[in-house]
């Protein structure tokens, strides 16, 4: 089945750029990357020239022997059966980060060759290429990263196109849902949170609506995962520790306190035995970090505590599966969730957030005694956000930074309707995917 995915509209401006460089497209690994650029090269090119460095063993051949565009165009050529035109043809690197000296190539492209249209693509880019041999083109490649389908996207698959338009038209009017659209959308918001957005598990649940096979197909990506982490890093302690990192993320989200807490890991753990754990399954897009903004001022980013974070996984079906959590649980929000469900909405949240480009912090004050989930810059304007599990929304600790800071306005994320009360503008869970056009 086709599935529409927002990254292309990202490849059709990159197409059309006057200064268009080769592109990097990375991400963690079954994100839907490979079958994006395909798709967009089957419906904007003349032909698409395909090499994947993990099955062709010829090509690191090539590649070794000399990496100028005009020694290898016509090799690639004869290698994939397809002419390579200037313009006409995308020329797709598939796990690049297997072969260093094909990333390397990228800036010669650019110099050389700058009308040949080429992305590369590579899963754990951030901690695959080894640099010390050949340079990575710094400046000479545009790059992006790739993450699973967000709550948008997942509807558009399940054929929801006119509930999306309903959605977008009632966030932008701040005006309600009629109640039996609000209630399918929070039916599909419950379906995200257990299947998730990874296009695999997303089909099969398309296809099935069985659970069960969603769960092994998430089970089985984060075996791939953990495979990469013994592929990827060098010493058996900082694989036993990124491992205990990542196995415990569902954990920490079932604490009250906001915070990343070492102590979960081990007794008695410090951060300096862990960062490096942390580090790189940021780098390989596995988790996020959200830091503690100690002053709220622009731009967050200055004022950010670099050790005062929440740690959120890629994904809520992965957070599901690694928490063990049942289908009929989340959409019930049994009390076995309690101690849960409020990290699994964030950990949603934060996602919707981070698909959208938006880049979140959070607050607490001095005592430790409030905090808000998010704040976010929209427009120019630093805008915290609240988040409900349910539809329960009283909220002292948004009242006391609205006290202090005195935002615009605020954003209250929760079961209950759109509306703008109070100067807090109302988004129903499953429209966290509108606030970026705030």
């Amino acid at each position: 089945m086709y599935m529409r995915r927002k990254i292309s509209d990202y490849f059709s401006r990159w197409k059309d750029d006057k200064y268009r460089k080769p592109l990097i497209v990375q991400g963690a690994r079954q994100v839907g990357k490979t079958y994006a650029i395909l798709e967009f090269g089957r419906t904007r090119y003349v032909n698409v020239a395909y090499f994947n460095f993990q099955t062709n063993k010829a090509l690191a051949a090539t590649f070794a022997e000399n990496i100028s565009p005009s020694y290898l165009t016509p090799i690639l050529s004869h290698i994939c059966g397809q002419t390579i035109t200037k313009g006409r043809t995308l020329v797709v690197f598939d796990e690049i980060q297997l072969y260093e000296r094909a990333v390397t190539s990228l800036k010669y492209f650019c110099e050389e060759a700058p009308e040949y249209h080429v992305i590369a693509v590579g899963s754990l880019l951030g901690v695959a290429v080894n640099r010390e041999k050949y340079a990575f083109p710094v400046g000479k490649v545009d790059r992006l990263t790739m993450r699973p389908m967000d709550m948008e996207e997942f509807l558009l698959a399940c054929g929801e196109q006119k509930l999306v338009d309903r959605i977008r038209s009632c966030f932008a009017e701040n005006a309600p849902m009629p109640v039996a659209l609000h209630e399918a959308g929070l039916k599909r918001y419950r379906q995200y949170l257990t299947v998730g957005g990874m296009p695999e598990a997303v089909v099969r649940f398309i296809d099935t609506r069985d659970y069960t096979q969603v769960r092994h197909v998430l089970e089985t990506i984060q075996s791939y995962y953990l495979d990469d982490m013994s592929k990827y890093q060098e010493s058996s302690n900082e694989i036993k520790k990124t491992r205990l990192t990542y196995g415990t993320v569902s954990v920490q989200l079932s604490k009250k306190s906001a915070r990343f807490q070492y102590k979960i890991l081990k007794t008695g753990a410090r951060a300096a035995e862990y960062e490096n754990a942390i580090e790189w399954l940021a780098s390989a897009n596995l988790i996020s970090r959200v830091y503690r903004a100690e002053r709220i001022a622009k731009p967050l980013e200055k004022y950010k505590d670099i050790d005062d974070f929440k740690v959120f996984l890629s994904d809520t079906g992965l957070l599901c599966a690694q928490k063990g959590v049942r289908a009929e649980d989340v959409f019930r929000m049994e009390e076995e969730l309690t101690d849960f469900k409020g990290g699994m909405t964030e950990n949603y949240v934060e996602t919707q957030f981070v698909f959208s480009g938006l880049k979140p912090f959070y607050w607490r004050n001095d005592k430790g005694t409030k905090k808000v989930d998010f704040v976010v810059s929209l427009n120019g304007k630093l805008i915290p956000v609240e988040v409900k599990s349910g539809g329960h929304v009283a909220a002292t600790s948004l009242n006391e930074y609205v006290k202090l800071f005195k935002p615009a306005y605020s954003i209250r994320i929760s079961e209950k309707n759109f509306g703008f009360e109070n100067n807090i503008k109302s988004v129903p869970l499953y429209a966290v995917f509108c606030i970026r056009d705030s």
